[in-house]
């Protein structure tokens, strides 16, 4: 079901998130279906369950409709459940980033190129997979979300001075994102 994704300012979206309960193979199934379903109509390529207001370690990425861009996205969709990052490239690299959460910024965030992510796919088999390039991208964003943290965390000063005032007025719900959107 599509579910409203959470705005900047929400408390939810600060929160560290619990790890699933790997037992409760409904419920799991029915917050991976809502992300999804949220997801499609957001046309966003991640999403975190704190961003629909679940405080639970559970992300979807779906890099798909970019490989206009990223060709080596095209079958690229994952589901991870209790993801762990067993390691970090120490090689970085820089991307603009922005966020369903963020509706309308965007700003360029340094990470690492490379990761390793130990983590539960939607049929509760334990993967440990190294994600680079964009794809490394995408899971770390949206990893971050679990420890309640936003890609404007990781700006530079300068630059998280200077979105300030917009990131206030997504604050203050001045902002109509084209999707169902919360303020909590």
């Amino acid at each position: 079901m599509i579910q409203p994704i959470y705005l900047y300012g929400s408390e939810v979206l600060r929160r560290k998130a619990e790890e699933m309960d790997l037992g409760d193979r409904e419920g799991i199934a029915a917050l991976v279906q809502d992300l999804k379903d949220t997801l499609k109509v957001a046309e966003g390529c991640g999403l975190a369950a704190p961003q629909i207001g679940v405080s639970r370690k559970a992300v979807i990425v779906d890099g798909t409709e970019m490989t206009d861009v990223y060709p080596y996205l095209k079958d690229f969709k994952r589901t991870l459940i209790n993801p762990v990052v067993v390691s970090e490239s120490s090689e970085k690299c820089t991307y603009q980033e922005g966020c369903l959460s963020i509706p309308g910024i965007y700003a360029d965030v340094v990470r690492p190129a490379a990761i390793t992510v130990t983590y539960y796919d939607e049929d509760l088999k334990q993967v440990t997979e190294t994600f680079d390039k964009f794809a490394a991208r995408m899971v770390q964003h949206e990893l971050s979300h679990l420890d309640g943290n936003m890609f404007t965390d990781d700006v530079a000063p300068i630059r998280k001075k200077m979105l300030s005032k917009k990131l206030q007025n997504i604050q203050k719900g001045k902002v109509h994102p084209r999707y169902a959107s919360k303020l909590k």
